[in-house]
């Protein structure tokens, strides 16, 4: 009796060849050996049926045919690949195949095109199906993967949840745009200056529209305001420091109406005549704070932050990123790239030392090299356990994208973008074992005649992980202003000079493809802040797989566009069509927490929280309420 392992596609299927150290010829479209038969996908090979499979009548896009809602889903082979299906079909069938291992990409999608191959193909009914999960596609972690393979069983609720996912696109998708499009689609192509056009929609994809087309209106009808804000100039003429005028309670224009906001006026000859009042006063130190500050390197990259860095560093798109991410993996380098975690788990922490050891004799990098010297020299710590790069709880299912310290035969043959994102990987590894960054931060207020100045510097005395990250010089290298160091709560200071200077409202800045990306993956809010973005984390639009998916379409179909010098996301005419439309009949679909909340409905039933009928019945409910609406309000 034989095992047969099928894989995502043929490069790697050849690595668990490797793996298995199965030498056997290449066949037509798998390899076999004496206990052994490994073949592959390529992608997809199943699809859902278009509605005129399951009626003719259907192609036609018409009114009375909506909504679409089948109660026995229609599949069938993608013709392009239905000679390599019929090739797994005919080996699943054999009567000498005892088990059969599903070891597709370790995913929700994975999952998916791998069971509709199951589906389709009517494997032998006696065969054992097992479930092969790995994090990275070293040798050891594929014979792991094919060990501790687990009935298939145990992943039918990611399963269901797949297959759920690809029903609510299906319906949303079909019954929206087909509505749309007869009802609104003469007007958009007049609006267009096109002849005719269909109106595409997508639970995802028509809400990232909504955020990129608002964004842009923002941006448009933003009107910028000037005011006015004061500096003050204190110390002597050559040891100085500048500090801000803030409003106060105290301050003769506490709660004026010449003020724009608390640091600034609303016209110039306002801000004048006050600083003219302050004239031939003293100031006085009304409070001084010095304190030490630490900062930690960043968690680790899963995909959405890996894109966002690539994206501002190299002006690359999220799905180049992804691209050159999963070629890393294949070529055994880096660890899965589909990821949301951050995070380790216990279990990687524990082995960590075998990836930096791997790195230390692999990688021929001298700047790599040198900060695995320095490690080893000031014998830095690399029990991680303890620290908060490791948190079981906050994986689902994997770990962050991490370098395996293998793979470096295939290193030479990575072209110079490869080569460059692998080592922003590594490099972001290895500042998770430094000591964190030191700072020295100073808080000064200035009280003249009750109108209080304000002033704070923060210098880094200790660069800890910055020596690995490096962030911009100035900040690295800037040094302590010597009048901080000597200021004391209640001594008087000498005014040098007030002076007013002229600032302005900013409007909100465009997305790029990397903002765009983090943005999705919280549920459409751009949060700057890395660690508060890591803090309110939850379910976003879509998922670490399909985001860069849906930017690319969304450029493919004309909906936005993408400057590939700048990264910078803007809709197109036909886009802010689209979306008018949207706007004015289902505005709900332009809401990213409801894109969001169906994606945690997902979740749930992958985590088993809900069943999966109770997911189905919502959304045939939501579809046809959302339906009849519309067409009794057209």
């Amino acid at each position: 009796m034989k095992k047969i392992l099928i894989t995502e596609k043929p490069s790697v299927a050849m690595e668990f060849a490797k793996a298995l150290k199965i030498n056997a010829n290449r066949k037509n479209g798998y390899l076999e050996s004496e206990d052994w038969i490994i073949t592959w996908c390529v992608g997809h090979l199943v699809t859902m049926s278009y509605p005129e499979k399951y009626d003719e009548k259907l192609k036609q896009w018409r009114l009375d045919t909506l909504p679409f809602m089948p109660k026995d889903w229609k599949y069938e082979i993608i013709p392009a690949v239905e000679n390599q299906f019929k090739v797994i079909q005919s080996l699943l069938q054999r009567e000498d195949i005892s088990e059969i291992y599903n070891a597709g990409d370790s995913g929700r999608e994975g999952e998916y095109i791998q069971r509709l191959v199951l589906m389709m193909a009517s494997p032998n009914p006696n065969a054992k199906i097992k479930r092969v999960w790995i994090d990275s596609q070293t040798e050891e972690e594929i014979l792991r993967g094919i060990k501790e393979a687990k009935d298939a069983s145990e992943y039918d609720s990611l399963s269901d949840s797949a297959y759920l996912r690809a029903k609510e696109d299906y319906l949303i998708g079909i019954n929206f745009s087909r509505l749309l499009s007869i009802t609104q689609g003469r007007r958009v192509a007049k609006q267009i200056n096109e002849e005719r056009t269909s109106i595409a929609i997508g639970r995802v994809m028509t809400c990232v529209l909504g955020m990129c087309v608002e964004r842009e209106r923002e941006i448009k009808n933003f009107i910028k305001t000037k005011y006015y804000k004061i500096i003050g100039t204190f110390g002597e003429e050559d040891n100085n420091i500048e500090a801000e005028w803030k409003v106060n309670e105290k301050s003769k224009l506490y709660e004026s109406n010449k003020l724009y906001n608390d640091t600034g006026f609303k016209k110039e000859e306002d801000v004048n005549q006050f600083i003219d009042s302050l004239k031939g006063q003293k100031g006085v130190v009304s409070e001084i704070k010095r304190s030490k500050q630490k900062e930690n390197a960043p968690l680790l990259f899963n995909l959405a932050e890996i894109q966002n860095e690539c994206s501002k560093k190299f002006k690359i798109k999220p799905d180049e990123t992804l691209e050159v991410i999963q070629e890393l993996y294949e070529k055994k380098l880096v660890t899965y790239p589909r990821t949301d975690a951050r995070v380790l788990s216990t279990a990687v922490a524990k082995e960590i030392s075998k990836n930096l050891n791997g790195i230390a004799k692999g990688f021929k990098d001298e700047e790599v090299q040198g900060y695995i010297f320095k490690m080893i020299e000031e014998k830095y710590s690399t029990n991680l356990v303890k620290t908060k790069y490791v948190n079981d709880s906050k994986i689902t299912d994997h770990y962050a994208i991490i370098p395996t310290g293998q793979g470096f035969e295939n290193h030479d043959k990575l072209s110079n973008l490869q080569k460059d994102i692998y080592k922003i990987i590594v490099k972001r590894f290895l500042s998770i074992f430094y000591p964190a960054a030191e700072f020295n931060k100073v808080s000064l207020t200035i009280n003249v005649n009750d109108e209080i100045f304000t002033a704070s510097e923060k210098v880094c005395i200790k660069k800890g992980y910055l020596e690995v990250l490096k962030p911009k010089k100035e900040e690295n290298e800037k040094e302590e202003n010597s009048l901080l160091k000597e200021l004391k709560k209640g001594q008087d200071i000498n005014i040098q000079e007030i002076k007013t200077k002229e600032a302005e409202t900013t409007p909100p800045t465009r997305y790029n493809t990397g903002s765009m990306i983090l943005a999705m993956e919280n549920a459409g809010k751009l949060i700057e802040d890395e660690e508060l973005r890591e803090q309110i984390k939850g379910a976003g639009i879509g998922t670490s797989a399909t985001r860069a998916e849906i930017i690319k379409k969304l450029e493919k179909i004309n909906y936005i566009a993408i400057n590939n010098k700048t990264q910078i996301i803007t809709p197109t005419i036909k886009g802010e069509a689209i979306y008018d439309v949207v706007k004015a009949s289902m505005p709900d679909m332009l809401n990213p927490k409801l894109t969001a909340s169906w994606e945690k409905g997902l979740e749930m039933v992958a985590k088993k929280e809900i069943m999966p009928d109770e997911f189905m019945g919502k959304l045939e409910r939501y579809v046809k309420s959302k339906f009849d609406k519309l067409v009794i309000n057209m």
